[in-house]
């Protein structure tokens, strides 16, 4: 797992762009909780925002470019990172789920173009469903008679909820299969129905949008179901017989597309770590107390071994499941999950570790390790809570299904 010259000059290009604009512009976006078009629109000028560049990414036969440049960006900063990564979760379920013709159609409406910049918003968690995909509430009916899904439902963490140009909606189609009854819609722009609802105030990531999206009597043509009504069809007949021999449950939508983004997920959170232990190991370099620059303590030093070290093998974790993704080899342990429930809490302790060794300076805002403290504290949350993933892995191990 060594990265090649071109995979090489892809991250030192994207550690340009987190250096010069993103890092600048860091904690003003994340005072003003709002979502950075200027910063967004930037990236889209140089080819950095654009279904070219992630498409080029995606194709990597090591699977390492995605990661390496997630790495990078929120190595930058993770809210600014998340304003511009977050449309690829929406893509990832096009290209999971849909068709050919579907993702030739939708995915370039996802990023738009330099001069008019779109972004997409993937819509799975509700209120009171979150990780619990099987409580989904949202309803799709099929309206035979005008080839037309009626959606009903309100979503919520939508990243890029509301704001979206495109929304991707995963929906009950089959109550009675619990989640091997679920579906995933496009909806269209400018389609009648779909609202923002509340736009959430958090805690970190707070340059990312995050908001309630409420569907109302949503119709959307038949060719928007992704995969099609056909294969649907087989898929919900295939469930129904497995539940009616007392069979284990089948994949569902929502599930395929966190499987597949997991070890992103987890090299977004390597990044945040490693942008927090760089910080401290300057602060301990140049920090003097008691006449001696306070690296020289051995707990101190200690705490920086143990961060390196977390942070090291948390992209191994990731990059070794991004390689099996990309070679289509099977996860038979959650490698997946693995990678994003070390790397999630290594952010989380790295950051808290660089707060320890900065003192009342890490306390403050005038230095960036109490936002980065803050942004961390998701990746122990979202696409799977840490216990989501050790049931994932446990599951795995055992051979047990996860109901």
């Amino acid at each position: 797992m060594e990265l090649n010259d071109d995979q090489k000059a892809v991250r030192d290009w994207v550690h340009g762009f987190a250096e010069g604009v993103m890092r600048p512009a860091a904690a003003e976006w994340d005072e003003r909780e709002e979502f950075p078009w200027p910063v967004v629109q930037e990236a889209a000028r140089i080819g950095l925002y654009s279904l070219d560049f992630y498409a080029q990414q995606f194709l990597d036969p090591t699977g390492l470019s995605i990661p390496v440049v997630l790495e990078e960006l929120f190595w930058g900063d993770a809210g600014l990172g998340l304003a511009v990564a977050g449309t690829g979760l929406a893509a990832i379920s096009v290209f999971t789920n849909g068709t050919k013709e579907q993702v030739g159609t939708w995915v370039p409406q996802m990023y738009g173009t330099p001069d008019d910049v779109k972004v997409a918003a993937f819509c799975s968690s509700e209120p009171d469903a979150g990780s619990d995909v099987a409580a989904m509430r949202t309803r799709a009916v099929y309206d035979a008679a005008k080839d037309e899904w009626v959606l009903n439902g309100t979503k919520a963490w939508a990243t890029n909820g509301g704001i979206a140009h495109v929304h991707v909606v995963v929906a009950v189609v089959d109550p009675e299969l619990g989640a091997r009854g679920h579906a995933s819609f496009v909806v269209p722009p400018g389609t009648p129905g779909l609202s923002q609802g509340q736009k959430f105030r958090k805690h970190g990531i707070r340059a990312s949008h995050t908001a309630e999206v409420v569907l109302q009597d949503v119709r959307v043509p038949g060719h928007c179901l992704l995969g099609g009504k056909d294969r649907l069809d087989e898929r919900l007949a295939r469930a129904r017989e497995r539940a009616a021999q007392g069979g284990a449950p089948a994949g569902n939508d929502a599930m395929a597309t966190f499987e597949a983004s997991r070890p992103a997920v987890g090299a977004q959170a390597v990044g945040i770590a490693r942008a927090a232990y760089e910080v401290a190991l300057d602060y301990a370099r140049t920090r003097v107390q008691f006449g001696r620059p306070i690296i020289e303590n051995q707990g101190v030093a200690f705490q920086l071994a143990d961060m390196r070290t977390r942070i090291d093998a948390a992209r191994l974790l990731v990059w070794r499941a991004s390689r099996m993704a990309a070679a289509g080899e099977r996860f038979t342990a959650a490698e997946g999950s693995m990678s994003k429930l070390f790397a999630g809490e290594t952010a989380k302790t790295v950051t808290m570790q660089a707060m320890q060794i900065l003192g009342g300076n890490g306390y403050t805002r005038d230095y960036p390790v109490e936002r980065m403290h803050r942004d961390a504290a998701i990746y122990t949350v979202f696409e799977g809570t840490s216990e989501i993933q050790r049931l994932v892995i446990a599951r795995a191990l055992s051979g047990m299904p996860l109901r």
